[in-house]
C-alpha cells in the first residue's frame, strides 16, 4: 500500500505524530490517534517482528513503519528532522533511554518548541521504582486495584492486560497528549506528558476511594456492590456450562429480572435474604442453555448479557449492528472508536512488517531521496 500524508478521515486529521516503538500501551495509544486521523509515523527497530509478522499486530495499523539504527548518528538525526515538523512524539522506553539517544525531551524541544513529547511507563519518571522492570499485573497490584479484582475470596484474578496497561496506561496517554496539544495551539509552547500506568489505574479506581470513604468497602473480595457481593450483580453458570452477567442493580431491572426468570424471590432490602436469593438465581440459571437465556432477556432492562469468548463476539447481533468489529487486510479487529457525526474515524492502513515503508514515508514526510538512500546504504535504515 502506498503512503502518503493526509489520508485520515477523523478528527486528528493533519496532526503528524513520531511514534518511537515499544509494546503494549505505546503502540495501543498510537492506534488510537491513527484511527482519529493523525499521521502518525513508527520508528521500529530494524529486525523482527513482535510476535513473528507484523501483518497480524492490530496494535501496529494505520501508520508505515520506518526501520532506524537509533545507535547510529545519522538515524538520530533523522528523527530530530521528523520531530521539527510534528505535533506529536510518543515514547514507550525505560526512563531515560530516549536522553541517551539523543532524543529527549530537552533535544525535541530544542528543534520543536511547540512538540508535545508523550511518555509512557509503568511507574512513571520519578519515584524509588521508576527505573526497575515491571509489567501489567505488578503496576495494578500497588494501586489497590489487583488486590480486588475477581470473586475468588482466596487470591485475586488478574484481568489480563487490560485494566493497567490499557485502562490505566494507553488512555490516559491519549488524554494527556490530546489535551497538551490544545494547550500548545493557544500557547505555542509544547510540553512533556508523564503518563504512568501507577496513576492512570489509580485514577480509574475513584469509585474504589469512594465506597471506601463512605464505609461500603469492606477490603475484601466478593463484598461489595459491584465486585458479586451482591446476587443481583454476579455471574451465573447455565445448563451447557457456559455463563451470564447479571447486573440488576437498580430496583426496576431487579423486577424485571425476577419476573423473566418466574421466581418468587425474598425482599432484597434485607441482607439476610442474600444468600437465598443467590440460591435461587444459581439453580435457575442451570436450568437452560445459555443460547435460551439470551433469547429469553433480549434487549430487556433486565441487565442480563451472555459471557462470550472473542471470536463468538464478533457475530454478537448488537455489535454486528453496530459493526463493532470490522474485518480489513483480512484481519477481524475491533473498528475505530469512539465515532464522530461529522469526521467519521477510519483505518488508515493494515499492520506492516517493521522497516516495510521505510523509503516511502520518510520522502512523505520530508526528508529528501539522496538523505534516505544514504540512511539505506549505510544501514542506518532498512527497507523490509
Amino acid at each position: 500500500m502506498t503512503y502518503a500524508l493526509g489520508h485520515g478521515t477523523g478528527p486528528l486529521r493533519g496532526v503528524r505524530v513520531v511514534e518511537l516503538a515499544a509494546i503494549g500501551p505505546g503502540p495501543h495509544a498510537c492506534m488510537i490517534l491513527a484511527d482519529l486521523g493523525a499521521d502518525v509515523i513508527r520508528i521500529d527497530r530494524p529486525g523482527g517482528a513482535m510476535f513473528g509478522s507484523g501483518r497480524f499486530d492490530v496494535l501496529n495499523r494505520g501508520r508505515p513503519s520506518v526501520a532506524l539504527d537509533l545507535k547510529q548518528e545519522s538515524a538520530v538525526a533523522t528523527v530530530l528532522d521528523l520531530v521539527e515538523g510534528a505535533d506529536v512524539l510518543v515514547e514507550g522506553l525505560r526512563p531515560g533511554a530516549t536522553e541517551r539517544l539523543g532524543l529527549g525531551p530537552d533535544a525535541c524541544l530544542a528543534r520543536n518548541p511547540r512538540l508535545v513529547y508523550g511518555r509512557m511507563t509503568g511507574w512513571g519518571q520519578d519515584g524509588p521504582w521508576s527505573r526497575a522492570a515491571g509489567h501489567d499485573m505488578n503496576y495494578i497490584a500497588i494501586t489497590g486495584a489487583l488486590h480486588s479484582s475477581g470473586q475468588d475470596p482466596a487470591r485475586p484474578h488478574f484481568p489480563t492486560n487490560l485494566l493497567g496497561d490499557f485502562g490505566g496506561g494507553s488512555t490516559y496517554l491519549v488524554i494527556g497528549v490530546l489535551a497538551a496539544l490544545i494547550e500548545a495551539r493557544t500557547s505555542g509552547t509544547g510540553q512533556v506528558v508523564d503518563a504512568a500506568i501507577v496513576d492512570g489505574t489509580a485514577h480509574l479506581n475513584a469509585m474504589a476511594a469512594t465506597f471506601a470513604g463512605l464505609g461500603l468497602a469492606s477490603g475484601a473480595r466478593r463484598s461489595g456492590l459491584l465486585d458479586g457481593g451482591t446476587p443481583w450483580y454476579d455471574v451465573y453458570e447455565t445448563a451447557d456450562r457456559k455463563h451470564v452477567s447479571v447486573g440488576a442493580l437498580e430496583p426496576q431491572f431487579y423486577a424485571d429480572l425476577v419476573a423473566r426468570l418466574g421466581l418468587d424471590l425474598p425482599d432484597r432490602d434485607d441482607p439476610a435474604n442474600a444468600g437465598a436469593i443467590r440460591t435461587a438465581l444459581t439453580e435457575r440459571f442451570k436450568e437452560r442453555t445459555q443460547a435460551e437465556w439470551a433469547e429469553v432477556f433480549d434487549g430487556t432492562d433486565a441487565c442480563v448479557a451472555p459471557i462470550l469468548p472473542l471470536a463468538e463476539a464478533y457475530a454478537h447481533p448488537h455489535l454486528a449492528a453496530r459493526g463493532t468489529f470490522v474485518e480489513s487486510a483480512g484481519l477481524t479487529q475491533p473498528a475505530p472508536a469512539p465515532r464522530f457525526s461529522r469526521t467519521a474515524s477510519t483505518i488508515q492502513m493494515p499492520p506492516d512488517e517493521p522497516g516495510a515503508h521505510t523509503r516511502e514515508a520518510l520522502a512523505a514526510w520530508g526528508v529528501a531521496g539522496d538523505d534516505v538512500d544514504r540512511l539505506l546504504e549505510s544501514g542506518a535504515a532498512v527497507q523490509a
